[in-house]
């Protein structure tokens, strides 16, 4: 079977802008995928960080095929009971009973979303972002991501935005005084970024400086969110609140689905936001099995005991730099660049891990429920290579 790499456009009618690996998957279980010559590869990146209660997981497969025996999709223009469904479970599990949730297909449209009700909100249009920071490659969640080289010039400068320095309680408030902020936009840990995160300190002064100067604080949960770092929203170490929490990735665990957790203070009306696919059937059906999935097997749990084997293991290898993040969000960094490292760790040992903009950091964003047997062997691969 032909891969598209060093294939051109021409011969696959696809626009080539993705970098691949030579492999080509065609079937996936738990936390393994396999090639079209049955090679098994560990899956520790879960296509950015979306797999999030397995690959092929019973319950998943079970809901989506039952749900597509009755209706696969309509429009949000009639009652869709499923939605109101997985709208009480994330309620109930994500510890934000009184928000209302907006459904959506992406992380990016999260923020478009997002950015938009804090604008609606507030009469404002200044938003305030983190140095580092990755929100989509749409319109306005382009504008407050801090890479400038993905910004075509239709995109530059729609709206004012203030990038500021991670955990600067200086520059916060030098950014905020004029109170013409819509919002302050952080991600509960940077991914794309390099896995930095501000302070529990800083979260808590960052929503109390929100409240008084009038601005909303929108967290971008899309790939700290779902229970992936121990708790189900990375802000919730700090035990602060948001007024707005977008999400995505792990939310349908691979079928698209994004969501925005809206503070009921912000008013809804006919016509605000909308979508044609969002909240689809088959979309809640993945939901609601991931919910379930996540409460049943205690997932958090385990995350939390899987993250902390595999971190003492990792702290025995004298070179690695610094273990970042939490749970199984983890960042595993250098003092040299680890793209040789990455390949060698998938060529010759099967295992897939991540990139980021920091070049010196191996991103690890396994399935929850992997196990710590199942997770060693990243371990053992890593000093074999390092020794």
């Amino acid at each position: 079977m032909t891969t598209l790499k060093g294939v051109n456009k021409k011969e696959t009618g696809l626009f080539n802008v993705y970098p691949r690996f030579d492999i080509t998957l065609v079937k996936a279980k738990g936390v393994s995928v396999f090639d079209e010559n049955g090679k098994e590869y560990l899956d520790l990146y879960g296509g950015h960080g979306v797999i999030s209660i397995g690959h092929s997981h019973p319950e998943y497969v079970d809901q989506i095929n039952r749900q597509l025996q009755k209706i696969g999709f309509y429009s949000n223009s009639v009652n869709m009971p499923i939605q109101d469904e997985l709208a009480q479970k994330l309620a109930e599990q994500s510890g934000y009973p009184e928000h209302q949730l907006f459904l959506c297909n992406s992380g990016a449209e999260a923020n478009e979303n997002a950015l938009k009700l804090a604008s609606f909100h507030t009469g404002k249009k200044k938003v305030v972002s983190f140095k580092g920071s990755f929100h989509g490659r749409t319109a306005a969640a382009l504008n407050v991501t801090d890479n400038t080289k993905l910004s075509a010039p239709i995109n530059k400068d729609n709206f004012e935005v203030e990038f500021i320095e991670l955990n600067d309680k200086k520059a916060l408030t030098e950014a905020l005084k004029n109170k013409d902020v819509c919002a302050v936009i952080v991600e509960g840990i940077q991914g794309v970024g390099g896995l930095d995160a501000p302070s529990e300190e800083f979260f808590n002064f960052l929503a109390q400086s929100c409240k008084e100067q009038e601005a909303l604080l929108i967290l971008d949960e899309i790939q700290s969110g779902y229970g992936r770092t121990g708790h189900f929203f990375a802000h919730q170490y700090a035990n602060v609140q948001a007024d707005i929490i977008t999400m995505a990735k792990g939310m349908g665990n691979g079928f698209p689905v994004g969501g925005v957790l809206i503070d009921p203070k912000i008013e809804a009306s006919n016509g605000l936001l909308g979508t044609t696919f969002g909240g689809n059937h088959l979309a809640c059906a993945a939901g609601i099995a991931v919910l379930n999935t996540l409460k049943k097997e205690s997932l958090s749990e385990n995350v939390m005991q899987v993250s902390n084997t595999l971190i003492s293991e990792l702290k025995t290898i004298s070179c690695i730099k610094n273990i970042k993040g939490k749970g199984l969000m983890l960042g595993v960094e250098f003092d040299f660049p680890i793209k040789e490292l990455r390949l060698k760790l998938l060529n010759d040992y099967q295992i897939f891990t991540g990139a980021s903009a920091n070049p010196n950091l191996l991103r690890i964003l396994p399935p929850l429920n992997v196990t710590t047997e199942e997770i060693m062997p990243f371990a053992q691969a890593l000093k074999n290579l390092l020794k």
